[in-house]
């Protein structure tokens, strides 16, 4: 393997108490040519013809923060330093960056934040950039990154949820990456019930991956309540639902996210999931869904506008995340999704721990995943190959 030398210069923050990088001076990995690693993907974003899986993650290896999105201050900055030290304590290096500055809607201006984020994912000494969580408008910065130099680097792990799924699509749909839509920094430290697994599990080999209906609805603590927190709050307990079938045994492709922020790219080059698809016609598509927090009607057409865009053309079936978004008067936040979604005749798995209440499934945009609903028996495996 050939690489073009990278160096990333480290100094003390004294706000946070962590490392962080100096951004602008790393330069992308290359992949010699020919490799099969390497799948074409040019700057008009051209879909890769292969998944392209990161490295294993391992303890040892180096996990960079920065915030894409909203960055923290007050109660949440003191919880993303216990993360941080918590994550170090499980024997990774972390390193944070310059954009971390919570007192805006975002953590700096979108060129800053896209430099960083592309330095981070282009620097062959990390292994995993982990934000501190989502936010609102994580969208300015998509274009603004630097695909080209993406295009060239080897793969790099990146995680998260919420507003995260604007950037976690574009890199699987447009780079052919793996991304990892899991627990963010701030949750990472949460103790995993049983049937589901740690996103550094998925993250740390092939597989396969067994997860398994938790039956578990938590909460989270607020950072003024418990800032060090590891253990969900519970607050009732449910299981998968499954829509259109009796029972399924279904694989594919995975890929999705967060409905509210995906929706703006649909039509765009930053989220031609109806190119994905086709490129991966033979195996299908496992789109998986789910509602932050926008009431039934809004979902209900933002989910119309991703069918129109193709996005399930490829589908073999879709899964919804559970939510706690607001039901419309005249509609519930199922019946949306069976308004837009069904007519497809699509089987629908409703109720998976995928979003916004916790706790958290993770799922690997580009991972082939069995998923399967029969009696008793509720589960995915994922393997990433």
């Amino acid at each position: 393997m050939t690489y073009v030398e990278t160096r990333v210069l480290v100094r003390r923050d004294p706000g946070l108490g962590v490392s962080r990088p100096g951004v602008g001076i790393t330069r992308p990995r290359v992949c010699v040519s020919g490799e099969s690693r390497c799948a074409a993907v040019d700057a008009a974003g051209m879909v890769a013809a292969m998944i392209r899986f990161p490295a294993p993650l391992l303890p040892g290896d180096t996990i960079a923060v920065t915030s894409p999105s909203a960055g923290a201050s007050g109660p949440g900055a003191e919880r993303i330093d216990f993360c941080v030290e918590w994550l170090r304590l499980q024997g990774y290096e972390v390193v944070v960056g310059e954009c971390m500055d919570g007192s805006g809607i975002t953590s700096g201006p979108a060129e800053q934040r896209a430099a960083e984020l592309t330095a981070m994912l282009c620097d062959p000494d990390v292994r995993c950039v982990l934000p501190p969580w989502g936010g609102e408008t994580a969208i300015d910065l998509v274009d603004l990154l630097d695909w080209d130099a993406l295009a060239a680097a080897e793969p790099t792990w990146l995680v998260g949820y919420s507003d995260l799924s604007t950037i976690l699509l574009p890199i699987t749909t447009r780079l052919g990456w793996a991304t990892l839509h899991g627990d963010n920094l701030a949750d990472t430290p949460y103790a995993t019930p049983g049937g589901l697994l740690p996103w550094t599990r998925l993250a740390s080999d092939t597989g396969p991956h067994v997860q398994r209906d938790s039956g578990l609805i938590a909460d989270w603590w607020r950072f003024e309540e418990d800032p060090k927190a590891t253990h969900w709050r519970q607050v009732g307990e449910g299981g998968w639902r499954l829509h259109g079938a009796d029972s399924l045994n279904v694989s594919g492709r995975l890929i999705g996210g967060c409905i509210e922020t995906m929706a703006n790219l649909a039509g765009t080059p930053y989220g031609d999931v109806a190119s994905f698809g086709s490129t991966h016609a033979s195996e299908g598509l496992l789109v998986y869904l789910e509602a932050a927090e926008d009431e039934a009607a809004t979902i209900c057409r933002n989910l119309h506008g991703l069918r129109l865009a193709g996005w399930f053309d490829q589908a073999k079936a879709i899964v919804i995340g559970r939510t706690n978004g607001a039901e419309n008067p005249k509609m519930t936040q199922e019946q949306a999704v069976l308004d837009a979604l069904g007519r497809l005749g699509l089987p629908i798995v409703f109720d998976v721990e995928i979003g916004h209440v916790p706790p958290h499934l993770p799922l690997v945009n580009g991972a082939l995943a069995t998923l399967t609903i029969d009696g008793e028996q509720r589960q995915i495996v994922q393997e990433l190959r």
